[in-house]
């Protein structure tokens, strides 16, 4: 599996915990959209994409299967947050 690309948005929403969005494709054939970064106590981390059940919890629509993986979309996204926060630094 390679990440071919990763899009980030930035949400600048005052003190609000959720710092962007995320995109990855996978192998030049596959999307994964509304990836969360979101601002924790230990630091910035990515939340997959989720829907609410009925009863209020929320559950992951999409999500790897091993903390490898996991590991290869978290750098991934998070490199593109860094990037994206430093130019918006640098423009601001």
């Amino acid at each position: 599996m390679r990440i071919s690309d990763v899009r980030v948005r930035l949400i600048n929403n005052g003190d609000s915990k959720l710092k962007g969005v995320a995109s990855v494709v996978i192998d030049d054939c596959f999307a994964v959209h509304d990836i969360k970064i979101i601002m924790g106590t230990e630091g910035i981390f990515v939340a997959m994409p989720s829907k609410k059940t009925p009863d209020g919890e929320f559950k992951d629509i999409v999500h790897p299967i091993n903390s490898e993986t996991r590991a290869i979309f978290t750098d991934a996204i998070i490199a593109a947050y860094n990037e994206e926060t430093a130019k918006e630094d640098n423009q601001g």
